[in-house]
Parts: C-alpha cells; sequence; structure tokens
C-alpha cells in the first residue's frame, strides 16, 4: 500500500437500482413515477431564459422555498431545500448527528441511512423490526444520538399511524427527530403537525416520487426556525449555490399545480389497489402498501428466481440479497399498462415452474 492510500476514507456506498441504457423495457425498480411531471414545470422550462445559466443561483431557493411554504401553509423559515431528499437527509447527518450516543434507524429501512453514518462517521445502532416488518415505537425508548425513520417505510411500505409517530417523538425530545416522508402522499397522513408541537422535529419530503421530478433532484424538510439555520449554516459551509436556477424554476411550477399532483397520486393508488389483487389471485403475499411500490414474496416460487426471469423479459424489479427480505421483491408501482406486462409475465413464470414440479 502506498502512504497516500492509507488516508483515503473507505465506505461501502449505496447501490440504486439499475438504470438499463436500452429504454425499451418495463422499469419498475426505482420507485419512480410513471407519469410525467406537472404541464406547468413543461411552461415553466419552455420559458425558462437560459441567459441566467451564466449566474449563479439564488442560494436560498427562494421562489421555490416560497411555493412550497404557500402550498403546506408554513412560513419560508420553517423550511430547507436540497437536491433531492437525499442531500436533504445527508445534511441532516451532518449537522444534527454528532453525539457520542448512537443515532438508531430500523434494521429493515432505506439502505443509505448506515452509508451516511459510515460517510459522516456517526455511531449508529439498526432497531430490529417485529415479525412483520413494523417499527416499534418502545424499540426507541433508550438513550440515542438521534432517530430516523421513513414513513411509509421502504422497502416494506408499510404506514405507521402518526399517534405512533408521536410516541416515539415524545420519548425522545433530547434529540433529534427525522421522519422521512418520501412516499407520505400515497397513504396515511404527514407528521408536519409536529413541526409545530416539537422544537426537535425534521419532517423530509421529495419531489421525486409523487410529484414525477426524479431527475431534477429536489428535496425539502420542514422543522424548527433554529433547526433550519443550523441546516442552512453547514450548507452554506459546504455549497452555496446547491440548487440550479433551472431546478429551482420547474420545481416551484410543479408545487404550484395542485390539481395535476392529485390526480396523479390518485391514478397511482388505484393501480396500486388492482396490482394487490392480481398479485394475490398469482400466489404473492406482501404488506399492505401505502407507497408507490409493492413489497412482495411469493409462497412457492425464489424471488431470486422470478427477479431473473423477469429480466429476461425485459421487466427491472428490485431484489435485496438481505437477511429476513431476500424472498422479496419491491414492485414499483407503474402504468395500467406496464403492470398488464408485469402479471403476464409473472404467470407465465410461475406457470412454467408449477409445471416442472408437476413434472
Amino acid at each position: 500500500m502506498k502512504n497516500w492510500e492509507k488516508y483515503i476514507r473507505k465506505v461501502e456506498p449505496y447501490v440504486p437500482g439499475e438504470q438499463p441504457e436500452n429504454t425499451d423495457v418495463v422499469k419498475l425498480n426505482t420507485n419512480e413515477n410513471p407519469y410525467p411531471p406537472s404541464p406547468k414545470a413543461y411552461e415553466a422550462a419552455r420559458d425558462f431564459d437560459f441567459d441566467r445559466l451564466r449566474l449563479y443561483p439564488d442560494p436560498e431557493a427562494g421562489v421555490l422555498t416560497e411555493e412550497i411554504a404557500r402550498r403546506y401553509n408554513m412560513s419560508s423559515d420553517r423550511i430547507f431545500v436540497g437536491v433531492g431528499s437525499d442531500d436533504v437527509i445527508s445534511m441532516c447527518f451532518m449537522t444534527f448527528f454528532n453525539s457520542d450516543k448512537p443515532v438508531l434507524f430500523p434494521d429493515i429501512s432505506y439502505s443509505f441511512y448506515s452509508v451516511w453514518a459510515e460517510l459522516h462517521r456517526v455511531k449508529y445502532e439498526q432497531v430490529s423490526l417485529d415479525e412483520n416488518f413494523n417499527i416499534i415505537p418502545e424499540s426507541f425508548y433508550r438513550e440515542n444520538g438521534g432517530i430516523i425513520f421513513p414513513n411509509p417505510n421502504a422497502p416494506t411500505a408499510l404506514y405507521m399511524e402518526l399517534e405512533k409517530v408521536e410516541d416515539i417523538i415524545r420519548h425522545n425530545q433530547d434529540s433529534i427527530v427525522i421522519i422521512d416522508e418520501a412516499y407520505i402522499d400515497f397513504g396515511g397522513k404527514s407528521a408536519i403537525e409536529f413541526v409545530d408541537k416539537y422544537d426537535n422535529v425534521l419532517v423530509v419530503q421529495t419531489f421525486s416520487k409523487s410529484r414525477s421530478m426524479a431527475g431534477i433532484r429536489i428535496g425539502y424538510a420542514f422543522g424548527s426556525p433554529a433547526l433550519i439555520r443550523a441546516l442552512n449554516d453547514v450548507k452554506f459551509s459546504f455549497n452555496s449555490y446547491t440548487m440550479n436556477a433551472y431546478s429551482l424554476v420547474c420545481g416551484s411550477a410543479a408545487m404550484a399545480d395542485e390539481e395535476y399532483f392529485n390526480e396523479c397520486v390518485a391514478k397511482i393508488i388505484k393501480t396500486r389497489e388492482n396490482a394487490k389483487s392480481e398479485l394475490t389471485r398469482l400466489g404473492f403475499e406482501f404488506p399492505d402498501s401505502k407507497a408507490n411500490f409493492i413489497f412482495a414474496a411469493h409462497r412457492s416460487v425464489p424471488a431470486a428466481y422470478l427477479f431473473e426471469e423477469l429480466k429476461k423479459r425485459g421487466i427491472y424489479v428490485r431484489y435485496f440479497n438481505k437477511p429476513r427480505i431476500d424472498n422479496y421483491l419491491r414492485i414499483s408501482v407503474g402504468t395500467d399498462d406496464q403492470m398488464k406486462k408485469l402479471f403476464y409475465a409473472l404467470e407465465e413464470i410461475i406457470d412454467g415452474c408449477n409445471s416442472g414440479l408437476k413434472a
């Protein structure tokens, strides 16, 4: 080993879902929205003055922050904007998780949490879910340097009722509690109300799922003015100009289009509920999804085999080769046409397996 190699920070990186080069596939592996962004975002993009790209963007992200504030009826000093919710959460790790006590998050959850903890050298402990993949609030009744969990959880898609969320907050008022709500628009009620009630709570959301803008990278957080100031201090020390001018304009236009947002969310929920019926018919079992994906295991055909066979047919879903969940597929909710192709392929694969067993 060369001397300089000893000082390289080594981490095991987060592995995102595959992004196939061939676009002629059924892509149900990264929980993207199958519908296009708001027409208002297209209009904003068409009218964008590209001469503005020679200038630095607004470091305060004012036009976007104000639109989010208007949409949620909240003052702008309670809103933080970042380059996707991943950037927001990473900033939260840097800003708030600096105790000698461990940060707590579920053992089956968004796998980026442990990556950020390793990257930022934050102590952490993973809290076990119960046998049905539910978060157990009592498991967080202990000393910690902070808490973070998704609601609905990923990859399980299970939503935790707000009284249980508040139970965790109420027992941890000496540390920061972050609720990651990337999928909240597809089921359940947001914990935003707790931002006013508790000064140690942050609620994080994103444009990537329900607003069809994963490619433009916008995330945001709600919190007390003191927490938002602390986040901005770290952000401005790290990179003052994190949100580009094009994203600010398109994002604020999309946030303003409530009618289109509601229409798209309703379509995804309807398709998801139909998918539950179809997957049950095909022999799958799954937690009751409140997200834009379903976490499903077949009663007789291994998930790893289904994953590979679907991929051969140009259908991409997500497979996690990890303890307790290595027989599950995470299936994003696509359009009705995409889901029909999925069900047809699954039926073909499963029937082939059953025929082989009978033979």
